[in-house]
């Protein structure tokens, strides 16, 4: 899931720190918001986003809406 992008942002500049060309990464999730997309094309306009969903905008908490909440609150919570 794509919430804010800043996880995926600092992955993806891992990857062009070791010389990957941005137009060569491909990002692909399940679930984005629209800020967390529009941060990743801010930072990296050239990579390529494939989401199976866009949700409408993130809570004030950060967590996608309508979406999943804390997913790793869920996921690791049991």
């Amino acid at each position: 899931m794509l919430a804010t992008g800043g996880s995926a942002i600092q992955a993806m500049q891992v990857l062009v720190n070791h010389g990957v060309q941005p137009s060569k990464i491909l990002f692909l999730n399940m679930i984005a918001s629209p800020e967390g997309l529009r941060n990743i094309w801010q930072a990296f306009p050239d990579v390529r986003v494939i989401s199976a969903w866009v949700d409408t905008c993130l809570s004030d908490q950060q967590y996608i809406l309508p979406g999943l909440g804390d997913y790793g609150d869920r996921y690791y919570s049991g």
